[in-house]
């Protein structure tokens, strides 16, 4: 196994052969540990988005396939639980969701780890609110735990985790307030492996082209000037049968590695495109349902696929032809080729977006990340060239650049590491601005508008709703707003504490104020880079919103 590991990084005929006869014998192999069943699933997912040769990737295939039912695994179930692979157990506390998806997609693998399950008796209060009124002494009188009463609530053909999904559901058809009830219990789900749940072994696009490996893995740094040049080979809209396969499987990819990421869970099978980056690499750009958008930014997440495996995942938010992208490859492809993909990444979202500015969030450097520290996060951002623009980080890194001058093996502390990705690093394909994501004080936006709502509406929040955006509609010109869809109108009220604020609009033209409203819906439309071309377009918003930033600063 070792042998097989240290020769993945290895090309031509000799390393082909070799690495086939050594998956040939561990195919019918019974390993001793359940390490060595957790090493070769890996080599096995790295072969496939990595393969060789037709013959090479039709025995992985087959071995991947079949690998649920190796005896192996199935004696060390226990012990791989929550890997990921096929045949083993999740347990993880979803968010809503996360496991409102898992309960339409995967239902019948979805349970309620009762035993732990801290707020359990919290639930029992939540089943009453839904419960028949002829229903409710027996949830109390007769006794029995929550568990009993969930089963005695669900129907048969229900596990306990779809109806607990369900019932807290129907509470309320307001979805943050769904998120909200679900989310404070903390429920710890467990995704039965042997139901044929997710897996990150299957985890695979059938549709993506496969191109064999015939060069070493290039682990070089990209130049980014040149990368953020370089375009997409093709940009292609898919369907949305094909847009909601592709967010499907970036839901498995999360769910399989113990984590949630609402912009695929909120994925929009209506705006998915698929973007091809050469040698078998493509990202599946997920845009959001119009409902979860935030206010300002467009945001995008990106499924990266290497040959069809899913090999990471980059979020992206844009906004004044700016980006700030996190960028995580998973687990089984570090070390291979990140800073190359992470270039041709960031030629994808200059191109998607028009962005020549980029940054990078203090957490994605490792402030509050314990995984962003240990992985030394701040300096693969700084070798490619991004840098803080706050003094003291400069001259920190001064430093510390300096003491590896002087000692070739010096390395960066953990306290040091904390103090450089406090701040944002940001890079410019051309002269700095002011005017980017991270500089822009957009919390700071967002805290003009509380107050402004709460001095003159108080707790009556779904009041100010309706009044603002009348108000808005009122002072910009936007008749017969309440005949949108519902994606457009939802983008109207949320935007229109701000439209009440911003100064100078009396004095747009009315093309200009014609514009604003065409804005607006876009972010409620079909798709929020509609709405990016036209915020880069509109001048006169882009200023009053800056002024609007900076008196709030």
């Amino acid at each position: 196994m070792r042998g097989l590991e240290r020769g993945l990084a290895v090309v031509g005929e000799e390393a082909t052969r070799e690495r086939r006869r050594c998956l040939a014998a561990l195919e019918s192999a019974r390993l001793e540990t359940d390490r060595e069943v957790y090493r070769l699933h890996e080599v096995l997912c790295f072969l496939r988005a990595y393969p060789d040769d037709a013959e090479g990737l039709e025995l992985v295939e087959r071995m991947l396939e079949s690998f649920h039912r190796r005896p192996d695994l199935r004696r060390f179930r226990r012990e791989l639980a929550d890997s990921g692979i096929a045949g083993t157990d999740i347990h993880f506390p979803f968010f809503h969701p996360q496991a409102s998806w898992l309960a339409r997609r995967h239902g019948p693998a979805l349970h309620v780890d009762w035993k732990a399950f801290e707020e359990a008796e919290r639930l029992r209060g939540w089943l009453e609110t839904a419960m028949l009124e002829s229903e409710v002494p027996a949830l109390y009188d007769a006794g029995g735990s929550v568990e009993t009463w969930v089963e005695r609530m669900k129907r048969d053909d229900q596990t306990d985790g779809q109806f607990v999904v369900r019932q807290l559901e129907d509470l309320t058809r307001d979805a943050r307030m769904r998120r909200g009830i679900h989310d404070t219990l903390e429920i710890p789900y467990c995704i039965d492996g042997r139901e044929g749940g997710p897996s990150r072994t299957r985890g695979h696009y059938p549709d993506s082209p496969t191109v064999y490996r015939t060069e070493p893995l290039d682990r070089s740094r990209p130049a980014l000037d040149a990368a953020v040049r370089r375009k997409p080979l093709a940009v292609r809209h898919v369907s949305p049968a094909e847009g909601r396969a592709l967010i499907d499987l970036a839901n498995e990819a999360m769910v399989t590695r113990s984590r949630d990421l609402d912009s695929f869970s909120y994925g929009n099978e209506e705006d998915v495109r698929m973007v091809e980056l050469g040698d078998g690499l493509q990202l599946a750009c997920i845009g959001l349902v119009p409902e979860q958008r935030i206010v300002l930014e467009g945001l995008y997440a990106f499924l990266i696929l290497q040959n069809g495996v899913p090999s990471g995942y980059t979020m992206c938010s844009a906004l004044f032809r700016s980006s700030d992208v996190a960028y995580n490859v998973f687990e089984t492809f570090r070390g291979a080729e990140a800073a190359r993909v992470y270039g041709k990444i960031l030629g994808a979202v200059c191109a998607l977006f028009g962005s020549d500015a980029l940054c990078v969030t203090p957490y994605q450097l490792g402030h509050r990340n314990e995984e962003g520290l240990a992985s030394g996060a701040w300096w693969f951002y700084q070798k490619l060239g991004f840098r803080a623009r706050d003094p003291e980080v400069l001259a920190l890194m001064e430093a510390e650049l300096a003491a590896m001058r002087r000692d070739p093996s010096h390395r960066t502390g953990r306290r040091i590491l904390k103090q450089l990705s406090a701040k944002y690093v940001f890079w410019y394909r051309g002269r700095p601005r002011e005017d980017v994501i991270g500089v822009i004080p957009l919390e700071r936006i967002s805290l003009g508008v509380a107050e402004y709502v709460g001095k003159r509406f108080g707790s009556s929040r779904r009041r100010a709703r309706r009044v603002m955006s009348e108000e808005a509609a009122a002072r910009v010109g936007a008749r017969g707003w309440r005949d949108w869809s519902p994606g457009e109108r939802g983008a109207w009220e949320r935007w229109s504490p701000l439209l009440l604020q911003l100064t100078g609009l009396e004095r747009w033209s009315a093309k200009q104020r014609h514009e604003l409203v065409r804005v607006v819906r876009a972010k409620g439309g079909r798709s929020e880079s509609d709405y990016l071309e036209r915020f880069e377009r509109h001048q006169p918003l882009k200023t009053a919103l800056l002024r609007y930033g900076a008196a709030m600063r």
